[in-house]
C-alpha cells in the first residue's frame, strides 16, 4: 500500500512539472500534437496535488502491506499429541526481542474462503506458541539476525482440549497469528495466516487415533484425523465423536437390581443384628480378617496370618473376604459379618471397608487398619476434605480405627488426618509386607520363578514401568498412553533394556503395544504381585504411586514421569513437595527418560536419605511388631454385657 501511495504521488508531481515545462517551452511529447496549457490548467493541477497531499500523507502513515514468510519445518504425532515447529516473520517487520512478539496456533472451527486474517471467530480454540530463536529452525542466514525471533515450538494433546476433554467434534483448520510490537514506531503488527504446505511432514499424508476420556458420569471416544487441505493451504483437524454415554446405565440400577427389601436388610437389620450379637460374650481369641479388595489373603493380611501362624498361637482365625465393595453380600453373608464384627476381639482391615463404618466398636475390642500403602505421598481421606472428590466432614469413614499402622512416626500425623483418628492410635510397626525386601532367599527364589516363566526378562536390563491411574477413584480411572512414545524408547533402548508394563488395576483402557516392538515391550499388568516384579527391576519408572517406598529399600535407580505434576498438585497434590521429596529426577517427556536413561542421571544420592526418613526400621521385622503390639499386648479386660 505505502509503494501504491508514493507512485501515485510521484506521478502527479510529474504531471505538474510536465505541464510547467510544456507552458514555457510550449512543447510537447515526441510523437504527439503540442499541448495547448493555460494558467487555468496548471492551477488546477496544483490545487488537486495540494489537496492530496493530507490524504496521501494519512494513507502513507497506514499499516504498510504485510508480507508474511513462515515455514513448518517439523510436525510429529503421537496418538493425540501434535508437537510443531516452525518460523513465522513479516518482511521488514523486526523480531529483535522476545518479549516484543506473540505467536499463537489458531484451531479456527469451520473456517470458509474469507481472507484468512479477517477471521475472527468466538468458537476458535487459540493455542500458545513458544518464540525461540530462528537458528534452531533453518540455516538461512538471511533471516538470522532481523528475525531473530521469528522460531516458534509447540506440543498440544488433543485428547485434553476441551477441559480436559478431547477436541469438541466438529472441523478445524490451523493458523498462525504473529503479533509485533516495534517501540521504535509505536505500532503492534497483527497478521493471521495458514501454516502452508505440510503434506509432505505427514506419513502416508494423513494422521489419525483415538481420543478417550474417562469419568464417573461420562465416558466418551472420538476419532481425530488429520490431512492437509489443499484450499485454504494449512492442516485440517477433524474431531468425530463416536460414542458419549454414562457409564453408570450400563449396569442396572442398584434399588432395582437388589430390591428395596435388601437395601432395608443392609442399612438397618445388619446394625440391629450387630447390636443384637453385642450382647454376646466377646471373644478374645478370635480375629477376623475382613476385606472387600481381594478373594484370598494377600498384602499385610498374609504376612500377619503367616506371622501367627509361625508362632503357633491359640487364636481363631475367621475372614470375610470379597472381591471388591460393589459385589453383593447374600443375607447369610450379612448376618455371619455381624456376628463376627460383634465377638471378635480383634478385627483386622486392609483398605476401605464401608460395612464397619457405621458401627460402634466395643469397648475392649479392637478395629486395627492394616492399611496396604507404604510412606505418605498423595493426600487421602480428610486430608481432601474440601476438594473435588474429597469426604464430607460429618462422614463416619475411618474415624472408629482404635489401631492404624504406618512405616514411620514422621508420617503418623498425615495418617491421623486422613483417617480423623487421634495421632496415638497410629502406630509405628512398620508395613508387614515390605518385610520381604529383607529376606534374600525369598527375593532369589521369586527371581527365579519369574525368570522360568519370562525367559525373555533374563540377560537384559528390565525397566519397570508403574504409573498411577488418573481420575477420581475406581469408576473414571484411566491413563492417557499417547504420553509415552513406543518408537521413541524403542528406538534408543531396545538392545540393552526390556520394558515392562504394570498398569494400574483400576484403569480401564489399555496399552496397545504395537506388533513390531512385541519383544521389547510386555505387558504384566496382571501380575500378582507387583513387589515381586520389583526384585527383578533395575530402573523404576513411577509417579504418583507409593510403589517407590518399596523400591526404594532395593536402593535401585528410579524416574519420576511426571508429566501433569501442575495438573495433579492442582487437584490431589501431596504431603510433601514434590520435585524435593521423590528420590530420583522428575521426567516430563518420553525425550527426559531416554535421556536420563542413557546419561545415568539418577540422583541415587536421594534414596538412602528418602528410606532413612520414610521407615523407622529396616529389619524386616514389621510382622512381628504388628502381631507383639497391637494384638499380644493389647489390653486384656473384662467385657461388661453391652460393651458400650
Amino acid at each position: 500500500m505505502l509503494r501504491r501511495i508514493r507512485r501515485k504521488a510521484g506521478r502527479l508531481l510529474r504531471r505538474v512539472l510536465f505541464l510547467k515545462r510544456s507552458k514555457q517551452e510550449n512543447t510537447a511529447p515526441l510523437n504527439e500534437e503540442p499541448v495547448k496549457i493555460n494558467d487555468d490548467q496548471i492551477v488546477i493541477q496544483k490545487e488537486y496535488l495540494r489537496d492530496s497531499l493530507p490524504l496521501l500523507n494519512k494513507l502513507a502513515d497506514e499499516t504498510p502491506k504485510l508480507i508474511p514468510h513462515r515455514k513448518i519445518v517439523s510436525m510429529n504425532w503421537n496418538g493425540p499429541i501434535m508437537e510443531l515447529k516452525g518460523y513465522y516473520y513479516l518482511e521488514n517487520i523486526p523480531v529483535l526481542d522476545e518479549d516484543l512478539v506473540k505467536k499463537e496456533l489458531i484451531l479456527a472451527k469451520d473456517l470458509k474462503d474469507e481472507a484468512y486474517w479477517q477471521h475472527d471467530d468466538a468458537h476458535d480454540i487459540v493455542l500458545p506458541l513458544k518464540d525461540v530463536k530462528v537458528e534452531e529452525m533453518t540455516d538461512d542466514n538471511r533471516i538470522k539476525g532481523y528475525y531473530e525471533w521469528s522460531g516458534f515450538s509447540g506440543k498440544y494433546n488433543f485428547s485434553t482440549m476441551s477441559g480436559g476433554k478431547p477436541l469438541s467434534d466438529g472441523s478445524y483448520s490451523l493458523l498462525l497469528r504473529i503479533e509485533v510490537r516495534v517501540l521504535s514506531q509505536g505500532r503492534t503488527y497483527s497478521l493471521v495466516y495458514p501454516l502452508g504446505n505440510v503434506r509432505h511432514l505427514m506419513a502416508h499424508g494423513f494422521h489419525s487415533t483415538k481420543m478417550e476420556y474417562f469419568s464417573a458420569k461420562r465416558q466418551m471416544s472420538f476419532n481425530l484425523i488429520a490431512s492437509f487441505d489443499g484450499v485454504h493451504k494449512t492442516l485440517k483437524i477433524v474431531s468425530k465423536k463416536l460414542k458419549d454415554f454414562d457409564p453408570r446405565e450400563l449396569v442396572v440400577d442398584k434399588k432395582e437390581r437388589i430390591g428395596p427389601f435388601y437395601i432395608f436388610f443392609k442399612n438397618v437389620v445388619f446394625r440391629l443384628l450387630y447390636l443384637f450379637f453385642c450382647l454376646f460374650k466377646l471373644d478374645k481369641k478370635k480375629i477376623l480378617f475382613a476385606t472387600d479388595s481381594r478373594t484370598e489373603l494377600g498384602g499385610n493380611f498374609q504376612f500377619v496370618y503367616n506371622e501367627l501362624i509361625r508362632r503357633n498361637l491359640d487364636f481363631k482365625y475367621r475372614f470375610s473376604l470379597k472381591s471388591n465393595i460393589r459385589e453383593k453380600k447374600t443375607y447369610r453373608e450379612w448376618v455371619r459379618l455381624a456376628y463376627l464384627l460383634a465377638t471378635s476381639k480383634y478385627i483386622l482391615l486392609d483398605d476401605f471397608y464401608p460395612e464397619v463404618y457405621p458401627l460402634r466398636i466395643r469397648k475392649h475390642a479392637e478395629l486395627i487398619q492394616l492399611w496396604h500403602a507404604v510412606g505418605a505421598f498423595k493426600t487421602f481421606g480428610y486430608s481432601r476434605i474440601g476438594r473435588v472428590g474429597g469426604p464430607s466432614p460429618k462422614s463416619k469413614n475411618h474415624k472408629n480405627y482404635t489401631k492404624a499402622i504406618v512405616s514411620s512416626r514422621n508420617v503418623a500425623r498425615h495418617y491421623a488426618e486422613g483417617f480423623g483418628i487421634d495421632e496415638e492410635k497410629v502406630v509405628a510397626t512398620g508395613i508387614p509386607r515390605t518385610d520381604v525386601f529383607f529376606d534374600p532367599d525369598y527375593q532369589e527364589r521369586v527371581k527365579q520363578e519369574i525368570y522360568t516363566e519370562h525367559p525373555y526378562l533374563k540377560g537384559k536390563k528390565v525397566i519397570l514401568f508403574a504409573p498411577t491411574f488418573r481420575g477420581n477413584g475406581q469408576q473414571s480411572a484411566h491413563y492417557p498412553t499417547e504420553v509415552l512414545e513406543f518408537d521413541k524408547l524403542y528406538q534408543a533402548l531396545k538392545d540393552d533394556y526390556v520394558f515392562v508394563l504394570k498398569i494400574h488395576p483400576f484403569v480401564k483402557n489399555e496399552f496397545t503395544i504395537p506388533y513390531q516392538y512385541s519383544h521389547f515391550f510386555y505387558d504384566f499388568s496382571d501380575y500378582r504381585d507387583i513387589n515381586d516384579l520389583l526384585f527383578v527391576t533395575d530402573i523404576l519408572i513411577t509417579d504418583y504411586s507409593s510403589v517407590c517406598f518399596e523400591f526404594a529399600l532395593l536402593n535401585r535407580p528410579m524416574l519420576f514421569f511426571a508429566f501433569d505434576i501442575i495438573d495433579y498438585v492442582k487437584t490431589r497434590d501431596f504431603y510433601y513437595d514434590y520435585t524435593s521429596f521423590i528420590p530420583g529426577p522428575l521426567v516430563k517427556s518420553t525425550g527426559e527418560i531416554i535421556r536420563t536413561i542413557e546419561n545415568r542421571d539418577f540422583q541415587t544420592e536421594k534414596i538412602k536419605p528418602f528410606v532413612r526418613y520414610f521407615f523407622d526400621a529396616t529389619d524386616g521385622q514389621s510382622s512381628a511388631r504388628v502381631v507383639d503390639q497391637l494384638i499380644l499386648n493389647s489390653e486384656e479386660e473384662t467385657e461388661e454385657p453391652w460393651g458400650h
